[in-house]
């Protein structure tokens, strides 16, 4: 039976909380190592195809776009994923639990930024009321720290 995380050790960052090395980099001290982002997050992140992956990355082993080697300590947890269902592909319907080294996080999350801010009306006019501007913003200052 999983156990239910204390919930002093969370940080709520937007719509999604915060443990572990995200955590840490948002300046709070304990560690733990799971991340929750909502799928908006996640499909401006733009993760990679599952069939193009080795096998360490699937595992969660190395980072999703770079392969640096992760530990519970560098890895950013990007929650549990399935793949789509389609064809005759051998990791059709798959469920996988990608990790990142923060670095890349942080890039991903710059870019993802720059593409979604200018055309993004609360963003443009308050940065503060768009809740994916926010997140991205969040991601980017955790993984520079």
């Amino acid at each position: 039976m999983a156990q239910e995380p204390d919930p002093h050790d969370a940080v709520s960052v937007g719509p999604f909380t915060a443990v572990g090395p995200l955590r840490s980099a948002l300046g709070c001290s304990r560690s733990r190592t799971a991340l929750e982002l909502p799928a908006e997050v996640l499909e401006v992140l733009q993760l990679p195809a599952l069939d193009a992956l080795a096998d360490d990355r699937v595992r969660g082993a190395a980072c999703l776009w770079c392969g640096e080697r992760l530990t519970g300590e560098s890895a950013v947890d990007l929650g549990r994923r399935r793949s789509p269902l389609t064809g005759s592909s051998s990791v059709s319907g798959m469920t996988w639990f990608p990790r990142a080294c923060r670095a890349c996080v942080a890039d991903r999350a710059h870019r993802a930024l720059f593409d979604h801010a200018p055309t993004c009306e609360p963003c443009v006019d308050h940065a503060a009321e768009c809740e994916l501007g926010r997140t991205l913003y969040r991601l980017i200052r955790g993984g520079y720290r």
